[in-house]
């Protein structure tokens, strides 16, 4: 990706109608915001504006060949943009609005650009539950790109100082809405008349995803990018990343679950949609102390702790 955005005074505006009316004003001007959705924060542009997507890339330094995903108000914005075959359109009927990605294949006539699915003649498309991301949609009446709101391969923002710390001056807006609750980047999947394949593991479980569809989960398989989050070094810290860890070495910080406790902890009664929603910030607050590691006690994986898990071992390799 080449080009660069132009400097900006980063503004963070309290959610709400005026902070909405800027961010759906920048936007038309082909400018990326920051806008929380129920998983973590996204940078948010109109997907049919090819400068518009380009800047997202810019901003956050992301490879181009990395496509992002595209959030619509509802299953017939999906519609007009991609094609669902039965088994999608069960799936999102169980799931929509909610953190459900699915990869299907993109509409001749869908006027979303090129950039925005790496030239794939696929899209990656979701249709978001929180209020903010779907206010802006209602606003703009475009369908918006929104990968995560954080330089490229670094640790997902759930709360809005991430955003700053990470994109400030590269950025104009960024909504604050508060923490985002669920935490984890949303479940990827690619439904298949016989099978959905699973892409990305995320806050809906691969259990759940079978059951809604009848269909059995098949791996991702060919091991090329059709989707965010597949490259092997992601989510990652500026510090070392040690897992399974049931106690602290020297120079490390520690993030406990359930029995182990450290200088902060996922979850200290095990719970897993608790860990979910904490992991992401106690990264942020590992990276940024002054210990020169990070470990990270043992998450089952199991259910939700699969995503979990998925996040942490890319957090913990190193390029």
């Amino acid at each position: 990706m080449t080009g660069s955005n132009p400097p900006f005074d980063t503004h963070v505006r309290r959610y709400g109608k005026a902070a909405i009316d800027e961010a759906a004003a920048l936007i038309g001007r082909g400018l990326p915001v920051a806008i929380p959705t129920e998983t973590v924060y996204g940078l948010a542009a109109d997907s049919t504006d090819a400068q518009a997507v380009a800047r997202i890339y810019a901003a956050k330094g992301r490879p181009s060949f990395n496509p992002l995903i595209v959030h619509v108000a509802d299953r017939a914005a999906a519609e007009a943009i991609a094609e669902l075959n039965p088994i999608a359109h069960r799936l999102a009927l169980a799931f929509w609005p909610g953190p459900l990605t699915m990869v299907l294949p993109r509409r001749a006539d869908s006027g979303i650009a090129s950039l925005a699915t790496a030239g794939l003649d696929t899209i990656a498309i979701r249709c978001p539950a929180h209020e903010a991301m779907q206010a802006l949609l209602a606003a703009t009446g475009k369908p918006l790109a929104a990968p995560s709101a954080n330089a490229s391969g670094r640790i997902s923002p759930t709360r809005a100082e991430h955003v700053l710390a990470s994109l400030d001056g590269r950025i104009p807006l960024i909504v604050d809405a508060g923490p985002t609750r669920r935490g984890l980047e949303s479940t990827i999947v690619a439904p298949e008349t016989d099978r959905v394949r699973l892409l990305r593991p995320g806050p809906i479980t691969a259990e759940d995803i079978a059951e809604a569809a009848g269909l059995p989960i098949a791996s991702a398989g060919s091991g090329s990018i059709e989707a965010p989050g597949q490259l092997a070094s992601h989510y990652a810290p500026s510090k070392p990343v040690r897992l399974n860890a049931t106690d602290r070495r020297v120079g490390e910080w520690l993030i406990g679950f359930g029995p182990v406790t450290g200088d902060a902890t996922l979850s200290a009664a095990g719970d897993l949609s608790e860990a979910a929603a904490c992991l992401f910030d106690l990264l942020h607050q590992a990276d940024a102390s002054h210990a020169a590691s990070i470990a990270v006690a043992p998450v089952p994986d199991t259910g939700l702790g699969r995503a979990i898990n998925d996040r942490l071992g890319r957090a913990a390799v190193r390029e």
